[in-house]
């Protein structure tokens, strides 16, 4: 189902029956209202990439804001938390709707490291709001951008919100971990940010790791350790997933040809970039193109 009124856009896609992918864009001046019916049945994940929005409950009585860069999980088994949404301007949000049988299908395996899975707090509500990782704010990106051939778009979202999912809740091994000092001292991640705008502002010929600690102030064990525990990934792991992103909205832009690409991304031969890109979107950069014109 989509909708466009004026400059502000709702899309639903129905993966099966009791999961759904919802994604509102308001790029207008005016708040934008959203509401639809939906049971006690399911959980709702509401992710804000920019803007914000703010969820109604009980006729208004009370709220939840979902603010730029974050996400919110409800659940609540004993009352219906029918969707009232007002969507501020300038806002794009991604929600999803998982009836919970299809969750524990999911994450059977993993319910003891998420709080509503286990045992005791299977008949509880349930709350919680995070700041959304760099690795999740990559796919809901590439769910946004999926104007894929029509035939396979609900096939190649269902894969990506599986991703999207299993990064969500991926369990953080260093959470309890030795380095967690690090991230208290906010000057350190002052510089690890400095360093991701370094990378993707060089992506062409980014700096090695000892020259990038060099120039934030860091040595390379630090700047690696606080890179992976901050955005999730190594530097040029980081770096590659950011590159083959830009890369592709370079080529949809229908502006640029593969060498060009490839060339203001940082690779020197076309072979080397059409490798690259197979191997994070499993298509070459010519077909790619070739399914957006069909």
């Amino acid at each position: 189902m989509f909708k466009n009124v004026g400059e502000s856009s709702f899309d639903e896609i129905t993966l099966e029956k009791g999961f759904y992918v919802l994604h509102f864009q308001n790029e207008s001046n005016i708040v934008q209202n959203f509401e639809r019916e939906i049971n006690s049945t399911f959980i709702q994940m509401h992710f804000c990439m920019r803007g914000n929005s703010k969820f109604l409950f009980n006729n208004g009585s009370y709220s939840f804001d979902v603010l730029d860069n974050r996400s919110i999980l409800l659940y609540n088994p004993q009352r219906v938390l029918s969707i009232n949404l007002e969507i501020q301007p300038k806002t794009t949000l991604i929600s999803l709707l998982i009836s919970i049988e299809k969750f524990h299908s999911l994450f059977s395996k993993e319910s003891g490291y998420i709080p509503f899975l286990s045992n005791e707090n299977s008949n509880k509500k349930y709350y919680d709001d995070k700041e959304i990782k760099p690795t999740v704010s990559i796919v809901l990106q590439q769910i946004i951008n999926s104007n894929i051939n029509s035939s396979i778009r609900e096939l190649y979202v269902k894969g990506k919100v599986y991703e999207l999912l299993s990064l969500h809740f991926q369990k953080d091994e260093t959470a309890e971990g030795e380095y967690c000092p690090f991230l208290v001292d906010e000057q350190n991640v002052l510089k690890i940010r400095k360093a991701k705008e370094i990378i993707i502002s060089r992506m062409a010929e980014p700096p090695s790791l000892q020259e990038l600690a060099n120039e934030i102030g860091l040595n390379i064990k630090k700047l690696k350790e606080g890179f992976k525990q901050i955005y999730g990934d190594s530097v040029f792991s980081f770096l590659f997933d950011y590159k083959m992103e830009h890369a592709r909205r370079l080529l949809e832009t229908n502006q640029f040809n593969v060498n060009e690409v490839g060339t203001q991304v940082g690779y020197s031969t076309a072979s080397h970039f059409i490798a690259a890109f197979k191997k994070k979107f499993g298509t070459t950069p010519k077909k790619y193109v070739m399914s957006l014109q069909s």
